[in-house]
């Protein structure tokens, strides 16, 4: 099925309001409206109900959202209404934070492979998971079809890990390293760099 072409800063607010839905269910509420989830996100109401459009029609005028239900919508638009299996390249303290978080498995992903190239990891266990070589990494990611990867390796060699990823047909990575990855257009990657942010923020200090 081919997608309809989105604005990918529409896509990137799904997951926002994804998770202001299930906060709200969790809370035990049924029913929303744009301009709720509007004053929740710091979003307006109007942008909210554009972003929405894009996919179809999920509200009634008057009546807002049933919540379990723009839910549903919304993780089967980003495909969350699976689990994805993921590789984790890196076990140091970042990738060990990680490995160890167990709020990925209800939001539609899971840690399934760890791999590092120290030798005094190799082998070892972090949250139940074996450290494995990273010289095995595109053998074990084709044999297992993982598409989706953690790259929290430095910066000196997060591009080689890049590589070897792609070459094992990983289509997403969630790049922690601080260096921007060269890879196919056709390969996802989002970056999280701690330190960028706050020098964003301290700007208006």
């Amino acid at each position: 099925m081919v997608k309809k072409q989105v604005p990918d800063i529409v896509v990137a607010r799904l997951p926002l309001y994804l998770q202001t839905l299930k906060r709200l269910e969790k809370a035990g509420e049924y029913n929303t409206s744009s301009k709720d989830l509007g004053a929740r996100l710091g979003i307006s109401a109007a942008q909210i109900r554009k972003d929405l459009s894009h996919f179809g029609e999920f509200g009634k005028q008057g009546t807002g959202y049933a919540i379990s239900y723009l839910i549903e919508s919304l993780e089967e638009i980003l495909q969350v209404n699976q689990v994805w299996d993921m590789a984790l390249i890196g076990a140091g303290f970042l990738g060990h934070a990680i490995a160890n978080f167990n709020g990925f498995n209800s939001h539609g992903f899971q840690v399934k492979q760890v791999f590092d190239s120290d030798p005094e990891k190799i082998g070892t266990e972090i949250a139940g998971f074996v450290i494995q070589n990273s010289k095995n990494l595109e053998k074990v990611l084709k044999d297992n079809h993982i598409v989706v990867a953690m790259i929290t390796v430095d910066a000196e060699h997060a591009q080689t890990v890049a590589d070897k990823l792609v070459n094992a047909g990983v289509k997403a990575i969630l790049n922690y390293a601080p260096v921007f990855l060269k890879v196919p257009e056709n390969i996802q990657v989002q970056y999280i760099d701690p330190i960028i942010e706050l020098q964003h923020m301290s700007y208006y200090l």
